[in-house]
């Protein structure tokens, strides 16, 4: 380390300050001026190196190189006579040349710097990946897209052959032939697609001194110039499908003018691709209005709409929906149908369903309507009921949907593959009951066929029957039925030898049961053996909440049958119906809604009051019941039970006779009221 000292401290040995502080190999070992105030004596200092007035002071110091920065030229003779014999003595107009020339080094070497980062900065902002070696194939530069692409780093592979980085790269091809690729493919290891233009580096003299390579990442181009193909792959494949399709469909823009039309459209309107592309949505309408712009104004598709098309005004069934992209409508899609076709189906279908109806169940759980308590508790018992193989009597008011759950039972159950045989008892004369329930024998009667005849407990045989109105058997017919559930067999009019048979038995009735056990019209032990597993069926105005859910079932029913278009009902007209007793229940509720629907226009979407029909209410008298008179020779249970007697039967009047309302306000579950009202006969 070489001791300097600087001797003047005006702006030259400032600038010798600053020079030096930044060589290592050099320290100041003081700073001297005459002039105390001098701006190098007061960096000095600030910088904690030594300063004086005098240089004189310093020469006995080990100083190894004396720099005269005053100018003075007698301060330099006195210097260099009193300088030790090794003491190098630099005047000071050679140490501002010096000073000089490595600030204008300092200066060029900053400027190349910041050269040398702006090219750096400029690469590594460009979106095209750049690779630069050297002559001898060792990676030199990567930026930060080639990184990006590469999924690979400059710090891991700087110095390395370019094989490392890239085991493809052609570089080194570049490197001993001189030449350029321009536009070349490549697929990466890491599956992406590049087209990469590649250089050699030659200088002034001609000398290579490396190479570099420039590429595009094509992976997201090339997989939308696939998708763009598969788009129009499938454009062709749809326009096909439209064109081959039985059904007429037509389809309109935004703006409702014609886009496409198919053969099929053609046949039903007689009208032509030149008659309707193009063209407004109305030019096919011979009566109606257009269903494509109705559509396109109130985004809702259409479903079922009557109207006339084409010259010869063919009666037709327009579906319409709307064609909507990431929130926009693009335009509509409508399909139409032939009635003369349609009616000539139904015909077909209901013939079909008649045949079918007399063979198997035509409702599942999932066609009962209702998320009231008091229906949820019928369909949980019903479902239990379903899995075992126990006798299902159906209690309930005419009209709540017994035959539905009857329906339900047995295609929940495992005999859901073969026969459901359905029997109005009240329906069939006394007369006749007994032969269609039980068969009968070639001779048994005047009229019998020849060779007999299998009954429907025979028919039923590994599947279901559902007796309904079974509180109107007679005495005798209950008898034959008692043995039949006792003994598993049937026995044919005529006939002595029984016929086992393997038969799941529901029952339904709307009689009170046990009334009718006391006014000895019902056999006791055929109700012990048919209520094993008895369903109490709500009915409506028992469970008016579910109001609102069965008239949108119904409606939407009735607008497949009618061909209407109706998508709700008014709040008044529910509040209306709501505030109605339903003594018909369900049956009723759908005749009310059904004669509604029959006078309004296609065109009409909600139900409102004045379509309603009237409603008479048939309400029950309050019935004054007198306090209840305690006896005193009773025992304490029967005046308990009778107690409990009076007290449901008055809680449940004050509650409209709805069983949920009355448990709660008991504080009880529904079955145990349920059980109770049965136990008191309270209906």
């Amino acid at each position: 380390m070489k001791r300097v000292l600087i001797i003047g401290a005006g702006k030259g040995g400032t600038a010798l300050i600053n020079l030096l502080q930044e060589t290592e190999r050099m320290e100041i070992a003081a700073v001297v001026d005459t002039n105390v105030s001098a701006e190098g004596l007061k960096q000095a200092a600030r910088e904690g190196i030594p300063i004086g007035s005098d240089w004189a002071d310093w020469m006995e110091e080990n100083i190894d190189i004396i720099i005269e920065a005053t100018g003075n030229e007698q301060v330099l003779e006195e210097i260099i006579d009193r300088r030790p014999k090794k003491t190098i003595v630099i005047p000071g107009s050679v140490a501002y040349i010096i000073s000089e020339l490595l600030y204008e080094k300092e200066s060029l070497m900053g400027k190349m710097k910041y050269q040398s980062e702006r090219q750096h900065l400029i690469l590594n902002h460009i979106h095209d990946g750049m690779i630069v070696i050297d002559r001898n194939e060792k990676v030199q530069f990567i930026n930060k897209s080639a990184e990006k692409i590469l999924d690979k780093t400059l710090k891991h592979y700087k110095d390395k052959n370019v094989k490392e980085l890239i085991s493809s790269s052609r570089l080194p091809h570049v490197l001993q032939s001189k030449r350029k690729e321009v536009n070349q493919k490549i697929t990466l290891e890491n599956g992406k697609r590049l087209v990469s233009t590649r250089n050699p580096i030659i200088n002034e003299i001609g000398e290579l001194v490396g190479a570099f390579a420039v590429f595009k990442d094509i992976t997201e181009v090339m997989k939308l110039a696939e998708e763009n193909t598969d788009l129009n792959e499938i454009k062709t494949m749809l326009e096909a499908i439209i064109k081959s399709s039985d059904e007429a469909i037509s389809v309109v823009d935004e703006h409702g003018l014609g886009l496409i039309i198919n053969p099929a459209y053609t046949r039903i309107t007689g009208l032509k691709e030149t008659d309707v592309i193009g063209q407004p949505a109305t030019v096919d309408i011979s009566e109606g209005e257009s269903m494509h712009m109705k559509v396109l104004q109130t985004r809702r598709p259409v479903r079922g709409v009557h109207m006339k098309v084409g010259p010869a005004k063919k009666d037709v069934i327009v579906n319409v929906a709307p064609v909507i992209v990431k929130g926009i409508i693009k335009g509509s899609v409508g399909v139409l149908h032939d009635v003369t076709e349609i009616q000539s189906l139904t015909k077909e279908l209901k013939r079909a369903r008649q045949i079918i109806r007399n063979l198997e169940a035509r409702y599942t759980f999932d066609d009962i309507i209702g998320s009231s308590p008091e229906m949820r508790l019928a369909l949980e018992q019903a479902k239990v009921g379903a899995k075992t193989p126990a006798t299902v009597l159906l209690r309930g008011e005419s009209g709540t949907g017994k035959e539905l759950f009857a329906h339900a039972i047995h295609n929940e159950s495992e005999r859901k593959h073969h026969k459901f045989i359905r029997v109005n008892c009240a329906a069939v004369a006394e007369s006749l009951l007994e032969s269609e329930l039980f068969g009968y024998e070639e001779g048994a009667f005047t009229g019998a066929q020849r060779g007999g005849k299998k009954g429907l407990f025979e028919e039923a045989n590994n599947g279901s029957i559902f007796l309904d109105e079974i509180g109107e058997l007679s005495m005798k017919m209950q008898a034959k039925l008692l043995r039949v559930l006792q003994e598993q067999e049937i026995v044919r009019v005529g006939s002595t030898k029984p016929i086992s048979i393997d038969v799941r038995i529901i029952t339904a009735t709307h009689v009170n049961l046990e009334k009718a056990i006391m006014n000895r019209t019902f056999r006791e032990d055929l109700y012990y053996r048919l209520n094993k597993l008895p369903i109490f069926i709500p009915s409506v105005k028992e469970r008016i909440d579910d109001l609102p859910e069965l008239i949108d079932h119904i409606i939407q029913k009735i607008n497949q049958d009618y061909g209407r278009n109706v998508q709700t009902i008014s709040d008044s007209a529910l509040s209306k119906l709501m505030h109605y007793e339903w003594p018909g229940n369900v049956r009723e509720l759908g005749n009310v809604i059904s004669r509604a629907m029959i006078f309004m226009t296609i065109h009409d979407e909600k139900i409102e009051q004045y379509h309603l029909p009237e409603l008479h209410n048939i309400t029950k008298q309050s019935i004054k019941r007198p306090a209840h008179v305690v006896v005193q020779n009773d025992s304490l249970q029967t005046a308990t039970e009778s107690f409990e007697k009076d007290y449901i039967q008055t809680v449940y009047e004050q509650h409209a006779f709805n069983k949920t309302k009355t448990a709660r306000a008991l504080d009880i579950s529904i079955r145990n009221l349920y059980y109770k009202m049965e136990k008191y006969q309270i209906d």
